[in-house]
């Protein structure tokens, strides 16, 4: 089936194209033709899916009802995918269609955080970044999706939609039609006619007691594609089940795209920004003295921290062999590949440095310290801003972020400075002052961190649903010993050792331990919870 009966009546060259999806839910049976053409189409692998068919059923039996809904890239007109792409393998064509070049994935998984309706899979074959791309092979020849032509019941509408003489821009201008998530302002191009709110609205439906043929996979285990594990007896619980909330009984699984290693670089990227930050600014301010173990051993702590926050980074990429595309290719909007420079900037001048001071060249090592404060303050924070840039986890949009990361910083390079100190000898002990000083500044940075965490993360009303339903997960859920033993063993003990003893450089190494030990624990926590929120 093609768009256009001929060239004649196609619309001007001029005029821009704008294409989008309409679904109507009057019609749709839920056969999943459209996920198994979509497929055939577009060689999909086992276990993921480009459309798929989700299933939701209210009421009590036997007065209960099915509803289906189609569910696929939304092509958004402001695609957050797109904005996150630290090397422009995921773009929007000029017609609006949200395309991916898989040659440019470096597989970083940034566009699975970033989509709000779980539309992107990692390929398990190729290892990259893949989703509905409107079958534009097809459309390029004057074809319509696969989906579309094989839909029985004509339930799948797709076109221009600013063409006023299009089948989908007519139903548009006819029939009341709902989208996903308006409040995130993708602008979504994927339409709904008579939109069950318990589909359209993820949380609504309960996941729980697992699905009519087998049970739910979980989505952070290895070999969460499968196989199946049929449960003897699920479809007929399913149907005797006396609750009249809605639930979901049919979906798609997915992955969880970020595991331990992010946690673990934000807890390594924090050490090495604030060991310099510490370092650097108190000595050049005359706040610390400008002895070895701050000239020497802060610094080199720092390159230790930075460099295994770029490993963990890189190990984290699915294609980790095409790391270096980020710097050849960077795509400027994107808070990733801005972090790339960032740390390597980072890492050039405290280098230079740590070598300045080393050479004895204290002159030139006072004109490093102030670009070299600035970039650590860089590497601190920026991570809250590519947080910001994941939509799909509404936990991660916080004003507070920004400065929380700052904090943790201050906190974790004390912590580290402390460590150091208590094994550090000869020449690169510091004197006792500035060991009481160090502990001042851990002790002021987990009071500062106890308050904002408390307080202010997690001690005020969520903006949203999504948001709130992640913070439950932390505080309340399956990742509240995490949470509390963040706050209890990694921020209230080792503020009262410092408050006991802020002297005893061995008491003050066990207090860095405990809140290096106690940050780590908040941060798995806070990345892996909104994961866990489904998004479809």
């Amino acid at each position: 089936m093609r768009f256009w009966p001929s060239k004649a009546r196609r619309p001007c060259s001029n005029v821009t194209t704008n294409f989008g999806f309409l679904i109507d839910n009057r019609k749709c049976i839920g056969c999943h033709a459209c996920s198994t053409a979509c497929k055939s189409e577009n060689t999909v692998p086992v276990g993921v899916n480009r459309t798929w068919v989700k299933y939701t059923e209210k009421g009590v039996f036997p007065e209960t009802r099915r509803y289906f809904q189609v569910t696929r890239c939304n092509h958004c007109a402001n695609p957050p995918c797109v904005h996150i792409c630290p090397t422009g393998a995921m773009y929007q064509r000029r017609n609006g269609i949200v395309e991916f070049n898989r040659d440019a994935c470096i597989g970083c998984k940034a566009c699975l955080q970033a989509c709000p309706y779980d539309a992107i899979y990692i390929d398990p074959d190729n290892h990259t970044a893949a989703k509905c791309h409107f079958c534009a092979h097809r459309l390029a020849v004057g074809l319509e999706p696969a989906c579309v032509v094989v839909c029985p019941e004509h339930a799948i509408l797709a076109g221009d939609l600013n063409d006023p003489r299009s089948e989908i821009a007519r139903a548009l201008a006819t029939q009341p039609v709902r989208v996903r998530k308006p409040e995130q302002g993708t602008q979504p191009k994927l339409f709904y006619i008579d939109a069950e709110e318990a589909s359209i609205v993820p949380t609504l439906a309960s996941q729980a007691g697992g699905m009519l043929w087998a049970t739910r996979p979980d989505p952070a285990a290895g070999d969460w594609r499968g196989p199946i594990q049929v449960e003897a007896g699920s479809l007929a619980g399913a149907l005797m089940r006396s609750a009249a909330a809605p639930r979901e009984t049919y979906n798609v699984p997915h992955r969880i795209p970020w595991h331990w290693q992010v946690p673990t670089y934000l807890v390594t990227k924090a050490l090495g920004a604030g060991a310099f930050l510490i370092a650097a600014l108190g000595t050049a301010l005359g706040l610390l003295p400008s002895v070895a173990f701050f000239t020497l051993l802060a610094p080199l702590l720092a390159l230790v921290g930075i460099g295994l926050t770029t490993g963990l980074l890189v190990w984290d990429l699915d294609r980790p062999e095409r790391f270096w595309t980020i710097l050849i290719r960077p795509q400027w909007r994107s808070w990733l590949a801005r972090g790339a420079v960032i740390l390597i900037g980072f890492t050039a001048v405290a280098g230079l440095y740590f070598l300045a001071q080393a050479l004895g060249f204290a002159v030139l090592a006072g004109w490093l310290a102030w670009p070299g404060v600035v970039l650590a303050g860089l590497a601190a924070v920026y991570t809250a801003f590519l947080f910001a840039q994941a939509e799909g986890r509404d936990l991660w949009q916080s004003a507070l972020l920004p400065w929380h990361m700052l904090l943790q910083s201050i906190l974790a390079g004390a912590a580290g400075l402390l460590i150091v100190a208590a094994l550090a000898g000869g020449a690169f002990a510091p004197p006792p002052e500035a060991v009481r000083g160090l502990a001042w500044v851990l002790g002021l940075s987990l009071f500062a961190s106890l308050l904002l965490t408390v307080g202010g993360e997690f001690g005020v009303r969520h903006a949203s649903q999504v948001a709130a339903t992640a913070a439950h997960l932390i505080t309340h859920g399956p990742y509240r010993r995490w949470y509390w033993a963040s706050l209890l063993v990694g921020l209230c003990l080792p503020l009262l050792i410092v408050l006991l003893t802020p002297s005893s450089r061995p008491l003050l190494a066990l207090a860095g331990v405990l809140a290096v030990a106690g940050l780590f624990a908040y941060e798995w926590a806070f990345v892996m919870a909104p994961q866990q929120v489904p998004n479809n």
